[in-house]
């Protein structure tokens, strides 16, 4: 059994994104094969620099840091999404891995949970 949970939407604004990222935390803390895949709006996570403290929260940038030593598998990024929000190599998150098509992706998992 492997999981992907799927984040469409911005980090901020919504405490969806940020449950599913738990989710995958506590996957993964249980020895569960579990990815991320960030997509549509959701690619903003992927963001480096990010200043939420003028919306009153902390940054994602240091929860995502961490989904390596959490046990996630895989940070991946919808490729042309990522282009349409001006992400490339220069502003992206380390450890991020573009894809060019989702679909694939989505069918080799046997769980796909979608935030929101």
């Amino acid at each position: 059994m492997t999981t992907l949970i799927v984040i469409d939407q911005a980090p901020y604004g919504s405490w969806s994104g940020r449950e599913a990222l738990d989710m995958a935390f506590s996957l993964a803390a249980f020895d569960q094969p579990v990815s991320l895949l960030f997509c549509d709006a959701g690619v903003n996570w992927l963001r480096q620099g990010q200043q939420a403290t003028e919306l009153g929260q902390k940054t994602v940038e240091k929860n995502l840091a961490a989904a390596p030593m959490f046990g996630v598998e895989a940070i991946l990024a919808d490729g042309p999404a990522c282009q349409r929000y001006g992400l490339d190599d220069s502003n992206l998150l380390a450890g991020v891995t573009r894809v060019e098509a989702v679909e694939p992706i989505i069918a080799r998992h046997t769980d796909v949970l979608f935030a929101g």
